[in-house]
């Protein structure tokens, strides 16, 4: 391709992007000199630029090299002849340092530099200093060192967009000592930063559109100036050191502000005043703060709100009810507060909802019946004191992922529309007072990942069906969210991160409570049935469930053996089946679960030999076995040929050893016994007449003999009586 454009040598643009190219640049584009515009970005090229034919085009105005494997320069010398270069944008490649750079000035003037990439470039490169002519500016993620490099504003009045994201800046934020009246876009987040946000920052930066100072190290409050910035759309402070409140100023000045993130600081006091202007606001993140209060009513004047954050904070009171009435939200996170009360019924008409997460606080009362957003994602309700059962609820959320309702108080059966919920993947309701049995249409989930129904009070026999995968969740989770009516500008604008991050969900593996989110999640799978009263046997089909990474089976009734089949669960690394009525022997297939970390039969009736001690189970000591008195091996007593010890119930959750008979299944035995006596006599006299006439005759004298007898003793013992009287 490119030898018959080599003798193009007067063409001026040459457009190849997105074409999968690869290799290194051919010599011969050195005879395009009338080339103005060359782009090249997003292929497979590579090669060293100051190396390249490209240092003899210095016709080019236009310049694109992104997204490639090129080596580059960081202080672009290759380029410093290019006097008609205006625009260059270079990131996604491999930057380095120039061991010889020159005491030369580039002869070009720049109004557009892309430079951001991966690499450690150390100071910003010093031809930045002769620049004049800047209109966007893009460094980030090149590990540049040094101050707040102010003098780029001072030097380039008409800079809209600074981008210095992901450096190793450091000191204090530094400001022109004039007014900056073009820029529009300044992000120096995730930097070193530390000291005070000038307070004349919004005098200094008045036309700011953006403004993301996150994750430094800044501290003192929030410069009410910033609410002078009335064409501000976008503020991040998150992730500083910052204290005080949220000016009223800024709640009323900055009347355009679309997004407003100060979460994880020290903020404090109530969230927002009387005084609130903020009516165009979409997104609002105050979590891991320590604001305290109700949630404001200002709030009910934002119709576009899409997003609250309100986490890990001291809010109390009840949830409002005119927070029904938002139809516009799609993400509601208040875990970890003091909200207390019902869920408002109004809740029902929040349609849209995707993301609702009320967890640890301290609400009470039952779902209401009505609840079933057709659009949501994750449902987090744990650790509060709902109570009542599930009937109707999430019957109509077919798009449901995360149900979370464990710790709380709910009772009755398992919602009976589970099967309905066809994109479920994380089902966790452990610690209630659920009963009934575990239902079959589990089974029709082939979406499910995890399964945590441990600590309630279910019966019956585990289903043979259960099925669960590990399949890639997370980005169908991000399409989900982004696709979801009415998500689009504030999903490309700023949840484009945080919504991929996701709540995390609670899972007890390897005896220890973890919490998973993300992408991480999306790799977790198990079972954790424990602390129930499930009977029967273990099914086989569960050692199919090659994937999964736990499984705990404790705290039941269940017997027969161990399946063989759980030899093949090759990814497990927790298997309890403690405190069950198992017996046989153990499989001794199960030494080849290399993954295998945490492992358990404690207190069944398992009798053999131990699995040998190689790989993972020579690190399982004697408690791992202790209560099958018929075990023998290591670690436990060594295997003998003398007769077996009588066997003896292994003990289980809620179990009394009584002594040698079992005193409830005496008492039982002899009612019946002495039931089935009665009936037996019964019986004889109904079918033999003269046996019948014998029994009643033999009981009428049996009246009569006892009655004479009576008789006669209370008639001596009057008579004795009125004796004793009349002496007297």
């Amino acid at each position: 391709m490119f030898p018959g454009l080599c003798e193009l040598t007067h063409l001026e643009v040459l457009d190849v992007r997105d074409t999968y190219l690869g290799g290194a640049l051919p010599s011969c584009l050195s005879n395009l000199t009338s080339l103005r515009s060359l782009h090249l970005s997003s292929n497979k090229f590579f090669g060293d630029i100051a190396l390249s034919p490209l240092n003899k085009l210095t016709s080019l105005q236009y310049l694109s090299l992104s997204d490639n494997h090129f080596r580059i320069p960081f202080s672009l010398q290759p380029f410093f002849n290019h006097s008609k270069l205006k625009q260059i944008y270079v990131e996604n490649n491999e930057f380095y340092r120039d061991t010889n750079v020159e005491s030369l000035e580039p002869t070009f003037q720049l109004s557009t530099l892309l430079l951001s990439g991966c690499g450690d470039c150390g100071a910003i490169p010093k031809f930045l200093y002769s620049q004049h002519d800047l209109e966007y500016l893009d460094l980030s993620h090149l590990n540049l060192t040094g101050e707040f490099p102010i003098w780029l504003l001072e030097n380039n009045t008409r800079l809209k967009t600074l981008s210095l994201v992901n450096n190793s800046l450091s000191g204090p934020i530094e400001l022109p000592a004039h007014s900056h009246m073009s820029l529009e876009d300044l992000d120096i987040s995730k930097n070193f930063l530390d000291g005070h946000i000038p307070m004349e920052i919004g005098a200094s930066l008045p036309s700011l559109l953006e403004l993301n100072i996150s994750e430094n190290s800044l501290t003192g409050s929030i410069p009410p100036s910033i609410g002078d910035m009335e064409l501000l759309q976008s503020l991040d402070l998150s992730h500083n050191n910052l204290s005080g409140g949220i000016p009223e100023k800024l709640t009323m000045g900055c009347s355009s502000l679309i997004s407003l993130i100060l979460s994880n600081n020290n903020l404090q006091g109530q969230i927002f005043s009387e005084k609130f202007s903020l009516f165009h606001l979409e997104g609002l993140q105050l979590n891991g703060n320590h604001f305290s209060g109700s949630i404001p009513k200002s709030l009910s004047n934002c119709p576009y709100l899409f997003s609250i954050d309100f986490s890990n904070n001291n809010l109390s009171g009840r949830i409002p009810s005119w927070m029904g009435n938002m139809s516009s939200l799609q993400e509601i996170i208040m875990s970890n507060n003091g909200l207390e009360g019902p869920i408002p019924i109004d809740f029902c008409r929040v349609q849209f909802l995707l993301i609702l997460d009320l967890s640890n606080n301290n609400i009470s009362g039952s779902l209401p019946s009505c609840f079933s957003p057709r659009y949501i994602i994750h449902v987090h309700l744990s650790k509060n004191r709902l109570e009542g059962s599930l009937t109707t609820q999430f019957c109509k959320s077919s798009s449901l992922v995360t149900l979370d309702l464990s710790d709380n108080q709910l009772s009755g059966n398992i919602l009976d529309c589970i099967n309905m919920l066809g994109e479920l993947s994380y089902l966790i309701l452990k610690n209630n007072n659920l009963e009934g049995k575990i239902p079959f249409r589990l089974c029709k989930l082939q979406k499910l990942s995890l399964i945590d129904l441990s600590q309630n009070h279910l019966s019956g026999r585990i289903p043979s069906c259960l099925n669960l995968t590990t399949d890639e969740l997370y980005n169908d989770d991000n399409n989900r969210i982004a696709s979801a009516p009415g998500a689009g500008v504030i999903f490309s604008l700023l949840f484009r991160d945080t919504l991929s991050i996701g709540e995390p969900v609670h899972f007890t593996t390897k005896n220890m409570a973890y919490s998973y989110k993300g992408r991480l999640l999306t790799y977790m799978s198990g079972i954790d049935l424990s602390c129930n009263k499930l009977i029967g046997e273990i099914p086989y089909e569960i050692g199919h469930l090659s994937k999964i990474h736990v499984l705990n089976l404790s705290h039941n009734f269940l017997a027969g053996g161990i399946p063989s089949t759980f030899s093949t669960l090759k990814q497990i690394e927790s298997l309890d089946l403690s405190y069950n009525n198992l017996s046989g022997k153990i499989p001794p297939e199960l030494v080849e679960l290399y993954f295998l970390s945490t492992f358990s039969v404690a207190y069944n009736n398992l009798s053999g030999k131990t699995p040998a001690r190689i790989r993972q189970f020579a690190t399982f000591d004697g408690s791992c076995y202790q209560g099958n008195p018929l075990l023998c091996g290591e670690p436990m007593k060594s295997c003998s040929t003398s007769p077996p010890p009588m066997i003896q119930e292994g003990p289980t959750q809620g179990r009394e050893d009584d002594g040698f008979i079992d005193m409830g299944v005496f008492y039982v035995s002899f009612i019946v016994s002495y039931i089935m006596v009665l009936i037996t006599i019964a019986a004889v006299l109904y079918i033999n007449p003269y046996w019948r006439q014998a029994w009643f005759y033999y009981t009428e004298m049996c009246f009569i003999s006892s009655y004479y007898f009576i008789v006669d003793h209370l008639s001596k013992s009057r008579s004795n009586a009125l004796k004793n009287v009349a002496i007297l």
